[in-house]
């Protein structure tokens, strides 16, 4: 398909899509757009952040409004409040030519009445997360009886944030007959039941994942110790005077300390996450997006819906668990025809990941050595040399002031005069950076340090944990879940054995207690998670087995086991 017209999309939602730029439909709304527009029937929709699925339903779903209707005849949900705004934005944007129809935004952290006055006029879309349509149908001021259509994008965001029983409440007000389109990256067991229970007969539609900005954006790995992240992030930003880009972070508590750390030594910088009020998001969104802001840290649900064309830099603190993650955080540079770098801070256990993102996406990593004092130092030099020289001089304002300032320095020859502004300048660089040590980590180093031997004398606890292959858990979730509880990737993992409800796991000793408490709370695939000390391994237990870890009535029936064995011998 070559064009939008081909779709079957009418000439005033044409024309809004052409003012924008549209000229070639993506892969998924090549397919779901043709469909929306002649079949009532639900959607299963796999695709990825940056593939255009926002037009994808969003395109046929401007066009299929009844205008003369002014009750919720859509229900989009989305997981935060950026997607639900930038949502927001591109539907009135599609709708320019489509007079009379109303688009409503409704999420927490903003006024209340604002959005009750918006749905008591023309409301015929909404826009919504979860947690705020919840509030409003139980008011009795969103109503959905009406609703022919209900699009739940990034549906598995909203399921890892824990809005399951939302979107099954919500679902739950909306009538039989209406149509669903799921969006999804990925598709967990939650999203499952959802389309068990809520979807009729759904069609199948995947669009391959294409980082369509990979011919523009280069992929630079840097490897270095935990510890030297941050120095590393530093000396990044240093050596590129002019970044603007998003640092991902795991976590929240992750990306608050990194912004903190950034902004107390003088960065550019600022963060965006959950605690945050609405109007502080917007403020630091606002400068960002006005580049008041050079480096935004964000996690990956925090920075949904953030559409910045022009970004220079995607730099990942860690590597993400999922490794389709970062190719949607790449593609956020490289836009518009510009180039863009994509940056991987990462230790030698993650070299795997590498190749795992290189095989799977064909994009290739080029391994880079952290930069020097030395390097950074020159690079900050020559930028500030280059700023100067390009300073536009206005005589007017400073001629009064130059006779004296040419009588004061008239000692100084030219070299001396450029040595002493030089010096002025840049002595903070030069006094940071004059003992800078070498931060790089050779994969030959780190294994002899890490040799079988020293391996072998790690000492580990073993763990119990009350989820398993029942509930999609595998190694490599398990080792992502306690990473991200202990807020680190440097605790040795031993031994992981997965049941189908349960499974056991070697954790270097010492660490049990804080990731215990790192795990309290913790919601994984609906279950709340509970982990707790195993000093036995599972004998011949079955997989229907509730009964673990081992309690001391087993030991008791083991030791009178072993008793009357003793007594027939």
């Amino acid at each position: 398909m070559n064009t939008f017209k081909e779709t079957g999309l009418l000439d005033d939602v044409l024309k809004a899509i052409a003012e924008m730029g549209f000229e070639t439909p993506t892969a998924i709304q090549a397919k779901t757009i043709p469909h929306l527009l002649t079949s009532d029937q639900d959607i299963i929709a796999s695709a990825q952040t940056g593939t255009g699925k926002t037009a994808a339903f969003g395109l046929p779903i401007i066009q299929l409004t009844k205008i003369e209707d002014k009750r919720t005849q859509t229900l989009i949900l989305s997981p935060t409040r950026e997607l639900c705004i930038q949502i927001t934005k591109d539907l009135t944007n599609y709708s320019k030519y489509t007079a009379g129809i109303g688009i409503v935004a409704v999420y927490g952290g903003a006024s209340m009445d604002t959005q009750l006055r918006a749905l008591k006029q023309a409301a015929q879309v909404v826009v919504a997360t979860p947690g705020r349509a919840m509030d409003l149908i139980k008011r009795k001021k969103l109503i959905l009886k009406d609703v022919t259509r209900v699009v739940l994008d990034e549906a598995d965001e909203m399921l890892s944030m824990g809005f399951k029983e939302d979107l099954e409440s919500i679902l739950a007000e909306t009538p039989m007959e209406r149509q669903v389109l799921l969006f999804s990256a990925t598709m967990p067991s939650g999203i499952r039941s959802i389309t068990k229970n809520y979807m009729r007969n759904p069609i199948q539609i995947s669009a391959e994942l294409v980082n369509t900005a990979t011919a523009n954006v280069k992929h630079l790995f840097y490897m270095v110790h935990a510890t030297d992240r941050y120095e590393l992030l530093k000396r990044i930003a240093d050596m590129n005077p002019d970044i603007y880009g998003i640092v991902f972070c795991r976590t929240r508590k992750e990306t608050k300390e990194i912004a903190s750390k950034l902004m107390h030594d003088g960065y550019n910088a600022d963060a965006i996450h959950g605690e945050l009020s609405q109007a502080q998001r917007d403020d630091v969104m606002g400068k960002f997006r006005n580049h008041r802001l050079q480096l935004l840290v964000a996690t990956d649900v925090a920075a949904r819906g953030l559409d910045v064309n022009d970004l220079t830099h995607i730099i990942n603190m860690n590597l993400p668990d999922d490794i389709e993650i970062y190719v949607h955080r790449s593609g956020r540079t490289g836009r518009a025809g510009k180039k863009g770098i994509s940056i991987a801070i990462i230790n030698t256990r993650e070299n795997r990941k590498i190749k795992d993102i290189e095989n799977k996406f064909k994009i290739s990593f080029s391994k880079e050595l952290a930069p020097s004092g030395k390097d950074i130092c020159a690079k900050q030099l020559f930028s500030l040399i280059d700023k100067i020289g390009k300073v536009e001089v206005d005589e007017t304002q400073i001629a009064p002031f130059l006779p004296d300032v040419f009588k004061k320095l008239e000692y100084l020859s030219r070299e001396d005069l450029i040595r002493h502004f030089v010096f002025a300048e840049f002595n903070t660089f030069l006094d940071y950076y004059k003992n800078a040590r070498d931060i790089n980590v050779s994969e030959r180093s780190e294994r002899s340090k890490q040799s079988r031997t020293e391996r072998q004398k790690t000492a580990y606890s073993r763990l119990f944990i009350n989820v398993g292959s029942a509930n999609d858990l595998n190694p490599a979730r398990l080792i992502g879940v306690i990473n991200e509880a202990l807020n680190s990737r440097d605790a040795q993992v031993g031994h992981i054995e997965i049941m189908k409800k349960f499974a056991f796991f070697e954790i270097e000793s010492g660490v049990e207690a804080k990731l215990m408490k790192g795990l309290k709370g913790l919601i994984f695939e609906g279950v709340p998670v509970k982990v707790e000390g195993s000093q036995e391994k599972p004998k011949r237990a079955t997989q229907a087995s509730s009964d673990w870890p081992p309690r001391k009535r087993g030991k008791q029936k083991e030791n009178s086991r072993k008793s009357r064995g003793k007594k027939r011998r």
